[in-house]
């Protein structure tokens, strides 16, 4: 690395919001099961506090080495859905389990309370989506997913009104503070299989047994740079976005390499997604204005947000060869005050940020909406953002919060990296027989490539 070099990754930390945002360490659970639900519990706590024993500690240690914030130490599991799947009615034992190792290792949150049900599922993943509601009432650092659609399979609807009715009932058993519990479960289309970010990682049945996946981010990195070219037109500005994308992920590449090292594990990838946070100057929203949108949500947010994608993961890709995950620009509205702001105001809409999702990363996601939401209306929103995935061959998620007892015009607050968001409108006409009539939605044509 040349001094200059040098001097500008310093400028992006102490000024730019610039940091790794998490390192994930994926632990495989194969091993772990045994003939009784209690032994598998106990053998799935044993391994993921013996191998991620030193987790904490090496963050802490590579981040005062290389001077880079490490913001959070995350543990992926093998799908709960999988591991537990001979004992269909003790779920909750599992994911208390999980919780307990997080808690004993002082990780921020530990994923892959998951099921892959994309083309239909058993009567054991069934009892396990209907676990998830006491599961993420009951603990406090889980996190939960399930894919309930992929190209290849097409769309599973009765997964999908299942989801309706979970992300419900979640909501009012997590009333108390905001309907949180939404907060930590993700549905996906396409899900991926070394994502670092929660809620949805998991660690894949393809992966190793001990596995090392980084999330870098620098929204504020990439807004800096952007500020300093007058005049450019937007083949400059894509230009400029993949050179910084190119520094960003240099030093994920580094600090994924010192962490295998110390924990003794493979390296996975770096996902090299702008991931925001409620902080000023660390918003995703605020890039697209200054590439030069009024407000984001205005017509030509979409255009920008495209060339913003492409441009960071064309800059990633000479970066590292081991780019993975979801790799993009998120656009999680309570954790970007650009986009909080953008509601506030009007500019932005649930329909425009569905619009956004076919070209940037993950999809409609900490959307808080009114709490007496139907679950069918729920349901159908999934079944949309599932499409765009499904059809455009990408990965495509919803992570949307009805805040019991709020509507429009309040504001829900999660705290912390989570942040806080206005309540959304959300389109109030029925779908409620089309989700009744359950079945799946067939892949499409492209699908077929054999």
């Amino acid at each position: 690395m040349k001094i200059n070099e040098i001097f500008e990754t310093i400028e992006m930390i102490d000024n730019q919001h610039f940091d790794v945002r998490t390192i994930t360490l994926g632990i495989s659970l194969f091993d772990c099961i045994r003939g009784t639900a209690d032994e598998t519990a106990t053998a799935v706590y044993d391994k993921i506090t013996r191998e991620a024993a030193k987790l904490v500690a090496t963050a802490e240690k590579i981040s005062r080495e290389l001077g880079v914030p490490i913001v959070n130490k995350r543990v992926s599991v093998t799908p709960a859905s999988l591991i537990f799947a001979p004992f269909p009615n003790e779920y909750i034992k599992l994911a208390k389990a999980l919780d307990k190792a997080a808690h004993e290792l002082g990780i921020d949150f530990i994923g892959g309370y998951s099921a892959l049900v994309q083309k239909s599922f058993t009567d054991s993943e069934k009892s396990f989506i209907k676990s998830i509601p006491q599961a993420l009432t009951e603990t406090s650092r889980l996190c939960s997913s399930v894919n309930v659609a992929s190209t290849r399979a097409g769309i599973n609807m009765n997964a999908i009104a299942m989801m309706g009715d979970v992300i419900k009932e979640t909501a009012y058993l997590t009333r108390e503070n905001d309907s949180i519990g939404c907060a930590k479960l993700v549905v996906f289309a396409n899900a991926v299989e070394d994502n670092p970010f929660m809620a949805g990682a998991f660690h894949g049945v393809s992966e190793g047994d001990k596995v090392v996946n980084v999330g870098v981010s620098g929204p504020g990195v990439v807004k800096c740079a952007l500020e300093k070219i007058k005049g450019g037109d937007l083949t400059d500005i894509a230009e400029e976005i993949k050179k910084t994308a190119f520094k960003i992920t240099r030093v994920g590449q580094l600090v994924a390499q010192r962490a295998c090292e110390e924990l003794g594990a493979e390296f996975g990838i770096v996902d090299l997604s702008l991931a925001p946070t409620p902080v000023m100057g660390d918003s995703v929203a605020h890039i697209l204005e200054e590439i030069g949108l009024e407000s984001v949500g205005a017509c030509g947010t979409t255009a920008a947000l495209a060339m913003l994608n492409d441009a960071v993961k064309k800059g990633g890709l000479m970066a590292s060869n081991h780019i993975g995950g979801l790799s993009g620009a998120f656009i999680p509205v309570s954790e970007d005050i650009g986009m909080i702001n953008g509601i506030a105001c009007g500019s932005l809409t649930l329909e425009k940020l569905e619009a956004m999702t076919a070209v940037c990363s993950v999809g409609l996601d900490m959307i808080a909406i009114p709490g007496d939401t139907p679950a069918s209306t729920i349901a159908g929103l999934i079944a949309d953002e599932a499409a765009i995935g499904v059809v455009n061959n990408k990965t495509t998620a919803v992570r949307v919060i009805p805040v019991h007892g709020k509507t429009i015009g309040d504001t829900a607050t999660f705290g912390g990296l989570l942040g806080f968001a206005p309540i959304c409108k959300i389109n109030t006409f029925s779908c409620d027989k089309m989700i009744s009539r359950g079945g799946r939605i067939p892949a499409p044509l492209h699908s077929n490539k054999n």
